[in-house]
């Protein structure tokens, strides 16, 4: 898997709408298989085109923009990621190269989702996220903190989440970090309750 890079910089591209939900970041209609390739054409499509049909550019988007063309962060408003829980959204956005969103706050599947897919969701208060809004930002995921020309603000990340996107582990490989202990559980509760290690006859 990929690690989220450390420390990360890049522009955060400033898309400020509250409760952008699911089906604005990928519509239906431009989930065209179950496969997470082939999704980035389609992100944003409903504002990213003034003909969603044609692939007509709208120039008022923010990612439309000479200056935002090569974005690798989104600054986003409150409830980021709503709606539905389709894993699409996230997929379409790591495609595209969106690395980060700084936002107020997300919707927590969201979220969650993100983290699965090593995209690193950052939340801060509004005035922050709009300091960082157009602007060069970097990341520092392991200092936990957003640096915004000469304002440097601090975030906070579940522990295992935090773990997840710096070592490039997926859910499997974080339990698996944790061996050792299973191995030492399964050798105390063996004896204590030994019916449930009993297998069925051939």
């Amino acid at each position: 898997m990929s690690a989220f890079p450390q420390p990360f910089t890049g522009i955060a591209a400033p898309i400020m709408v509250d409760n952008v939900d699911t089906d604005t970041i990928i519509p239906s209609r431009e989930m065209r298989s179950t496969g997470r390739d082939g999704l980035a054409d389609g992100m944003f499509a409903p504002w990213r085109y003034s003909d969603v049909d044609a692939r007509k550019p709208n120039p008022d988007f923010a990612l439309n923009q000479p200056e935002f063309a090569n974005a690798t962060i989104i600054a986003g408003g409150t409830n980021f990621g709503c709606g539905s829980s389709r894993e699409h959204a996230v997929w379409a956005l790591a495609e595209y190269g969106i690395k980060a969103i700084i936002a107020e706050s997300f919707a927590p599947i969201f979220q969650n989702n993100c983290v699965r897919n090593f995209l690193l969701p950052v939340a801060l208060p509004r005035e922050s996220v709009e300091a960082c809004a157009g602007n060069a930002v970097t990341i520092d995921l392991a200092a936990q903190t957003v640096r915004c020309g000469d304002e440097t603000y601090t975030f906070s990340i579940d522990p295992e989440a935090k773990q997840m996107l710096a070592e490039g582990l997926d859910a499997i490989d974080l339990t698996m970090t944790q061996g050792d202990a299973i191995a030492a559980w399964l050798a105390a509760d063996k004896p204590a309750r030994p019916w449930v290690y009993l297998e069925k006859p051939a």
